[in-house]
């Protein structure tokens, strides 16, 4: 999988040899009983090509496909594959337009495949991050729609007419944290106080042997005292590092995320917001590996998930 000329991107019986290694190393599992023992494979007959296997225990059939992301999908495997690959190895993402012209299928496919291999990169249940005196940079971010930053008038009253909105006002809100040389993990979060950077630190962080890092905003002080220690860099002083103090890393991460976003995907709905958070942050935590390593990382993240056309469109806060 190095490579665009792999056969796995091109035959799908090579395809469907390579996701069975990578699912079942020691043989064939039945998806349904988790049996082993009793499962054997079924010759091709009728509209049963290869690939298809039947359980003695639960007398079912199956596919390497079922219990995955894959399932019930008739986009065949090795295009699976190459749009896996092709989202790994492009650092600011790859778009839906762009798998459609590549693999040859319907922009409405493209679009849903790039969403099931997102969910596969979404972490389901992370450990906790930090720990042992590790630094964890701390940072929030916005990601506007098109009136972000465009200020109205609106009555109010005993005020009269007052200027509303500006900056942010429209923007979705982020919270990422972002360990040194580590991983990165960023969080949706309704809005950008106290309360919501707490709840984000406290789910996501290691606290009492973690040494947190942040710029001045009031908003991570009072969870800061949980910590090891807290230290804060003060931007609107000018003051960008003292030391090994600074937000430059999550910062960093912020810019590849803005990029992407922006350059590639250029739109992103509120709803959608989380698997676009999950996909950046993958591949900015897998980062030390090579493409085809970081591919199948996210292959493995396909096993005991399943999204339907419906599923995709549900919005997730912190």
């Amino acid at each position: 999988m190095s490579d665009l000329t792999n056969p796995i991107f091109k035959s799908e019986n090579k395809a469907r040899a390579f996701l069975e290694a990578q699912r079942w190393p020691d043989g064939p599992v039945c998806p349904f009983c988790r049996g082993r023992d009793r499962v054997r494979p079924l010759p091709p007959k009728g509209s049963m090509g290869k690939g298809w296997y039947h359980c003695n225990a639960c007398r079912k059939k199956f596919t390497v496909r079922v219990g995955t992301l894959y399932e019930r999908s008739h986009i065949p495997l090795h295009k699976w594959l190459l749009a896996t690959h092709l989202m790994c190895a492009s650092k600011k993402g790859i778009s839906a337009h762009q798998l459609h012209r590549m693999l040859g299928i319907t922009y409405k496919s493209a679009w849903f495949m790039a969403h099931r291999i997102r969910e596969g990169m979404r972490e389901t249940s992370p450990a906790p991050m930090g720990g042992g005196g590790q630094m964890v940079e701390a940072d929030e971010t916005w990601f506007g729609h098109k009136n972000r930053g465009k200020r109205r008038m609106v009555w109010v009253n005993g005020k009269g007419w007052v200027f509303r909105g500006g900056a942010g006002a429209h923007a979705m809100k982020i919270i990422s944290l972002v360990e040194r040389g580590g991983r990165a993990r960023s969080v949706h979060v309704p809005a950008l106080t106290a309360s919501s950077a707490k709840s984000v630190l406290r789910r996501n962080l290691i606290r009492k042997t973690t040494k947190l890092i942040t710029d001045e905003s009031n908003i991570y002080k009072a969870v800061g005292r949980e910590f090891e220690s807290h230290e804060a860099v003060n931007h609107s002083e000018y003051e960008w590092a003292r030391g090994m103090i600074s937000t430059n890393t999550v910062e960093g991460f912020f810019s590849i995320f803005k990029r992407g976003m922006r350059g590639v995907y250029q739109h992103c709905s509120e709803a959608h917001l989380f698997r676009y958070l999950a996909e950046f942050d993958f591949r900015y935590s897998n980062r030390k590996i090579t493409d085809a390593e970081r591919a199948r990382e996210a292959i493995k993240g396909i096993e005991g998930k399943r999204l339907t056309y419906r599923g995709t469109g549900q919005a997730r806060y912190a």
